[in-house]
């Protein structure tokens, strides 16, 4: 299984949090808000589920590449 992160930047609170985790994946925008950077290797897939379990927002989301489906990362 292969998964992507994205940021819901409706529900970001800028907190730093994934920036402070893993920058060379997250920045922010002129609007403070996480946006991924360009370009960006996406993390291992437990990398990213740990990233999207530690937002305290919840704004990562990981998604399962092959159905697009959203993963429960509770």
């Amino acid at each position: 299984m292969s998964y992507r992160i994205t940021v819901d930047r409706d529900v970001c609170i800028s907190s730093g949090k994934c920036v402070a985790d893993a920058p060379d994946v997250f920045d922010f925008d002129d609007d403070d808000l996480a946006v991924l950077v360009p370009g960006a290797v996406q993390p291992a897939d437990a990398v990213q589920l740990d990233l999207a379990r530690a937002c305290p927002s919840g704004a990562l989301r990981v998604h399962d590449t092959g159905s697009g489906e959203q993963i429960d990362v509770g």
